[in-house]
């Protein structure tokens, strides 16, 4: 997804770095657009290190490109944080002074406002005018929080935290992008504003995520593993933070940093994920299992790298299976009589037998858990990909829901889903 982060001129700017990281760890494209006086609190070079791309707030900048007006039409949302008053004054009256205000009249795309300023300020007549101006035009505006400002003073209007403008920010861009998905060809649905989950929703909640590909061992040199990049684990582990939840992220190979926040439990094997994950479901009220595990493994680890021989004869390795961790993890449950809502992930292809979703409702059966999520794969789809389409089956009889976009849109859904499904527990 492609976002226009405007940064506007007020100290809870510093803020705004965390923010950015949540994007871009979760796979999204950021420009960052501060105001001149943003600059005084934060330099440029900060959010051009973080985001990966140049920072600019002037018109006059890259003028062949027409940026004021280009950076608007490309967008797919656009976060302001902090909207300082001036901001949502300049807004509200449809001023073009700077290139963030004039991106912010170009923007057809969802624009989240995220207020910071002092108290008096924010309960202004004014100020309550432009927020009731701008969000009668669709402008998504959060309300501040209230607790220390600046100096000595207490109020409302403190910018609020950067997980929970991030999963405001995915909320409202999925829930314009339901109104247009291409549902599943049949009775399935796609994703709406009814899967999105409400801010917090998972506070006080433990959530286990296995992410990345498992590796195993042949000889010292080589091993047996897949194309998993673990952008998705790491999109549902971000959105998981984002939603309040305590997450704990059991990690394979990977490609990608894990987010901030996280407890890291590091595996390589399957064997490995196999014991750090029945461990951690016994304390979790979700577990969520993204890792792409290897279905086999060598009968034997050789201890020496395995050389040519000179007779010209080929080594043959035999392959074992792996454990089945996630219908063990549903054993586990269901023998303790009770435990986490468990979402399962399979990566098919089809075959001359069946196609990759009658696969999956058969896996979805067998395996027994609540949720499995169908990534269709092969032909460069999906694997280290930032766009992906996701097919979310419910063990409890709902239609499949489609989710097209990106690996962090997906990850949206699936926590929503788990987050319903816990509520409904109590």
């Amino acid at each position: 997804m492609r976002i226009i982060l405007g940064v506007g001129g007020g100290i809870a700017a510093y803020k705004v770095a965390s923010l950015l990281r949540l994007f871009t760890e979760a796979g999204h494209n950021v420009t960052v657009i501060p105001t001149d006086a943003a600059t005084r609190f934060v330099g440029t070079a900060t959010w051009e290190a973080l985001s990966g791309n140049p920072v600019s707030n002037s018109v006059f900048d890259d003028v062949d490109k027409v940026n004021h007006v280009r950076l608007g039409q490309l967008a797919d949302l656009v976060v302001i944080a902090p909207a300082t008053a001036d901001l949502l004054a300049k807004s509200a009256a449809g001023m073009a002074s700077d290139l963030l205000t004039g991106t912010l009249l170009m923007a057809s795309c969802p624009i989240l406002m995220a207020p910071a300023m002092h108290t008096e300020m924010w309960q202004h007549p004014a100020t309550v005018a432009n927020v009731a101006t701008l969000r009668s035009r669709g402008t998504v505006i959060l309300d501040p929080a209230s607790g220390r400002l600046t100096g000595n003073d207490s109020g409302a209007g403190r910018l609020p935290e950067p997980a929970e403008i991030f999963a405001a920010a995915l909320a409202a861009h999925v829930a314009a992008r339901g109104q247009t998905d291409t549902p599943h060809t049949g009775s399935g649905g796609t994703i709406g504003s009814g899967t999105l989950p409400a801010p917090g929703s998972l506070t006080g909640r433990r959530v286990v995520i296995t992410a990345g590909g498992t590796r195993e061992p042949i000889d010292p040199v080589r091993y047996l593993g897949n194309r998993s990049s673990g952008k998705q684990g790491m999109a549902l582990a971000a959105a998981a933070l984002a939603e309040g939840a305590t997450v704990e992220l059991i990690l394979a190979h990977v490609e990608v940093p894990a987010p901030d926040g996280v407890e890291l439990v590091q595996v390589e094997t399957a064997e490995e994920l196999r014991t750090a994950t029945l461990r951690a479901a016994k304390q979790a009220d979700a577990l969520i299992m993204a890792a792409a595990v290897a279905d086999f493994r060598p009968a034997e680890q050789i201890l020496t790298k395995i050389k040519k021989r000179a007779d010209g004869v080929d080594p043959v390795i035999t392959l074992v299976r792996n454990p089945d961790i996630l219908r063990e993890a549903v054993e586990q449950r269901t023998a303790a009589g009770a435990g986490p809502v468990i979402v399962g992930f399979a990566a098919e292809t089809g075959d001359p037998t069946a196609d990759p979703l009658s696969h999956a409702r058969e896996k979805l059966a067998r395996k027994g858990c609540d949720y499995l999520v169908l990534n269709q794969v092969g032909d460069g789809r999906v694997f280290g990909l930032d766009d992906t389409a996701a097919t979310i089956l419910d063990a409890g009889g709902t239609e499949p829901v489609e989710v097209i976009g990106t690996k962090a849109e997906v990850a949206t859904a699936v926590v929503a889903r788990v987050a319903a499904a816990l509520a409904g527990r109590g």
